[in-house]
């Protein structure tokens, strides 16, 4: 596990003695079930619970010895149980604990997984607000584009966190399952009403049909769901990185009077937390490739998806809940240059207007292909020759013959760009009530 990018809240339910406490939820919830039905007696399932316990430092050093994890929990529990132990794993397989306790850590890291899109929702909602109408250029291949303003750059990143919550939902709840169906899923020890009873009291659903093992299509769902997710926050680190370049300096992370930025050059104000993020986003993208491997295994059950999911479940879980807290924070404290975006957004001379021009020409009788070959050739000159554009615009007899000066002066009107921002933002935030 990614110790430096764990949060302690996180970090408690991967940790050791949370995995085995797990387990042993799952042993007694099984005994317990099982003396319900009759079959386990009901003081040896009483005593389980009063007496059965277990150290991690017991568990490894029979470990060492068995070389299974399962049987040395169970030993280690059954050194500590008294007579009772004989009930202890009554009828189960090794995977019947540890996949079902492996869903109870997923659910409860899930849980904190949630907790961060919400809280990154709502700050990219207040923030997207507060900057509605705030213009900026918008960009296409990096080259300057229309219009936009700042609030709609957030507005979507809500939206998009809104589809990621959704997809987070249906993956988690479908991880939100568990098996006590025996070492082939055929229920050769136990039954379906057993199960149905040991996982109930676990807070579970049984799934429908197992083998050994719960099939892997459910994890690697819940891991690709996750890789999705890092990549809108590696999305929006990535947009901020660019915003914050010397050149544009539109927007950046925020930077502490006691920060600094390079060894050697003390100006420097670097996207450090920017750059955290688009990095550990990669690490969840290739940790979902891991889980589609995982997917296909040997028969009834094989081995090797074991070990890799000791590490991509607790790590993708873990990088998640901290670039949800990094990216929060990072919005939350974003540092926005209004001024600048006004700057930029002038910085060619009304190039930016083109369409809208090319379009009032057309409505004012100008055929399409003469409109466009018109408004390029100037945008062109002005372009190459560093020319300020509206100055030529207003310079040409063609264009002024149709468009008379309060008609120019629309075509070049930020406003009117922007007129329908007010819609898009109800339309968004209608949909997420």
């Amino acid at each position: 596990m990614i110790d430096r990018y764990t949060r302690p809240e996180m970090a408690r339910i991967w940790s050791e003695t949370s995995k085995y406490s797990n387990w042993l939820r799952v042993e007694f919830a099984a005994t317990d079930a099982l003396a319900r039905a009759g079959i386990v007696p009901l003081e040896a399932a009483v005593e389980l619970r009063e007496r059965a316990g277990f150290t991690v430092e017991r568990i490894h050093e029979i470990e060492a010895d068995t070389r299974h994890d399962v049987l040395a929990f169970t030993t280690a529990v059954a050194e500590t149980a008294g007579p009772s132990a004989r009930w202890l794993h009554y009828g189960l397989t090794s995977t019947d604990v540890v996949d079902t306790a492996q869903a109870l850590a997923i659910t409860q890291a899930s849980d904190l997984i949630r907790s961060g899109i919400l809280r990154l929702r709502e700050v990219l909602r207040k923030r997207a607000v507060e900057f509605q109408h705030t213009p900026t250029i918008g960009r296409t291949h990096g080259v300057h584009a229309e219009p936009t303003t700042f609030g709609m750059k957030l507005l979507l990143w809500y939206s998009e966190m809104g589809r990621n919550l959704k997809r987070f939902d249906a993956a988690a709840a479908d991880l939100k399952v568990g098996k006590i169906s025996g070492a082939v899923g055929a229920f050769g020890k136990l039954k379906p009403e057993h199960e149905v009873a040991i996982l109930t009291s676990l807070g579970l659903a049984p799934a429908a049909i197992s083998t050994q093992v719960l099939q892997r299509d459910r994890h690697a769902a819940y891991i690709t769901t996750l890789a999705v997710l890092c990549s809108t926050l590696d999305k929006i680190a990535l947009e901020i990185r660019h915003l914050q370049r010397t050149e544009v300096r539109e927007a950046e992370e925020f930077f502490s009077a006691k920060q600094k930025g390079s060894s050697a050059m003390p100006h420097k104000r670097n996207p450090i937390t920017c750059e955290n993020i688009s990095g550990l986003a990669r690490v969840v993208r290739g940790n979902a490739q891991v889980a589609l491997e995982n997917v296909a295994l040997w028969h009834e059950r094989d081995i090797s998806h074991s070990s890799a999911e000791r590490v991509i479940l607790p790590d993708s879980t873990t990088l998640a809940d901290y670039m949800l807290d990094k990216t929060a924070t990072l919005i939350e404290r974003l540092l926005v240059y209004p001024a600048r975006m006004l700057k930029n957004l002038e910085l060619t001379g009304g190039l930016i207007y083109s369409g809208q021009l090319l379009l009032d020409l057309a409505e004012a009788g100008m055929s399409r292909e003469d409109a466009y070959r018109l408004v390029q050739s100037h945008a062109m000159n002005a372009w190459q020759n560093d020319l300020n554009y509206r100055t030529l615009i207003e310079s040409d007899p063609e264009i002024t013959a149709r468009l008379s000066p309060a008609k120019l002066a629309a075509a070049f009107d930020v406003n009117r760009q922007l007129s329908n921002i007010d819609a898009v933002f109800a339309r968004v935030l209608e949909e997420s009530n």
